[in-house]
């Protein structure tokens, strides 16, 4: 059985980013992204989708954490996508709705080529960690348009942007994990391909 690994680097004016992925691994992380609840949240992804996952960062935060996460995005999902190939024998759709205390989020995922993202909350604060809520969506869109997926992320409610956040992550890893699955050998399309 193939491995399925990636190591991605990009590098910008604003950013140098380092990710290495592997989907078949134990939960393992060593995230250092120079965001500390940036780093908290991919942690929980990665753990809940038993992804071994390694971030170094070094980005202008002299200006603001937005350019980071959003590259960020970018470099894990294009990881995630150089992880998967022709994404022969993957179950492709995975779902999970996780509570944090009074928040409640839930993640769908369809690893179909097809990337879009549906992002809904009403009650997040504007602020969370010291940076606007809008970092997040930013983050969710990056990494469904370059890994290809169509990812639905729903906030359904809570008091604590904390809380929130950290069901929506642990929800992403959970969806993730069982859409990378194997489950065969072809591809689970009608189409025959899942590229468009």
């Amino acid at each position: 059985m193939e491995s399925r690994n990636a190591r991605i680097e990009r590098t910008t004016n604003e950013t140098n980013i380092e990710v290495s992925l592997c989907l078949d691994g134990n939960g393992k992380t060593a995230i250092h992204t120079g965001y500390g609840f940036a780093d908290h949240m991919l942690e929980l992804m990665a753990f809940w989708a038993r992804f071994d996952l390694e971030i170094h960062c070094k980005g202008d935060y002299h200006i603001d954490a937005h350019h980071a996460v959003e590259d960020i995005g970018l470099t894990l999902g294009e990881a995630l996508q150089q992880c998967l190939g022709g994404k022969s024998g993957i179950v492709r759709v995975g779902w999970a709705k996780v509570p944090m205390d009074e928040a409640l989020s839930e993640v769908i995922v369809d690893i179909s080529g097809r990337p879009y993202l549906v992002y809904q909350e009403q009650d997040l604060p504007p602020l969370i960690a010291g940076q606007e809520k809008d970092l997040w969506r930013e983050f969710f869109k990056s990494l469904a348009m370059k890994s290809g997926i169509n990812l639905h992320v729903h906030i359904l409610y809570g008091l604590n942007g904390h809380h929130m956040l950290e069901g929506a992550f642990k929800a992403l890893g959970l969806a993730l994990g069982q859409a990378v699955r194997r489950s065969g050998h072809e591809v689970f399309s009608t189409k025959g391909v899942l590229d468009s």
